[in-house]
């Protein structure tokens, strides 16, 4: 298959295919006698694996790291349990981080019952400090 079926089948645009090609994430296309990048259905199956773990948020570094640790069948899994764990973790804190926002933002907006700029109170809380 060529490579717009390829986005067609798996979400994922021409052009990240062939960024995901320059990086090494994928292998290197076969072309064909008119320069024609041709997929197998392996491809698909490997593209449809990074995007899924691109909606997990997973940095490209780990999905490489990922992406070789498949092709050692009976070798622990503790190199993907770590990947996982660890991006759980960054997760847990950016939630953390966006609660901390949501109540700054809440006292904020429910701070200032004044009609006047000159006497807003959101504008003298971020003058402040």
């Amino acid at each position: 298959m060529k490579i717009k079926q390829l986005a067609s089948f798996t979400g994922v645009s021409a052009k990240t295919i062939r960024y995901y090609e320059d990086i090494g994430l994928l292998p290197k296309a076969k072309r064909s006698g008119n320069g024609y990048r041709y997929y197998h259905e392996q491809d698909v199956t490997s593209l449809k694996f990074i995007r899924r773990c691109k909606e997990l948020r997973i940095p490209l570094a780990d999905i490489k790291r990922l992406v070789v640790v498949q092709g050692s069948g009976n070798a622990p899994c503790r190199q993907v349990d770590t990947i996982i764990f660890q991006q759980l973790e960054k997760i847990r804190v950016a939630q953390y981080e966006l609660e901390q926002l949501e109540r700054n933002l809440k006292t904020l907006a429910n701070c200032c019952d004044h009609e006047q700029i000159k006497d807003c109170e959101i504008l003298k809380h971020l003058r402040a400090n």
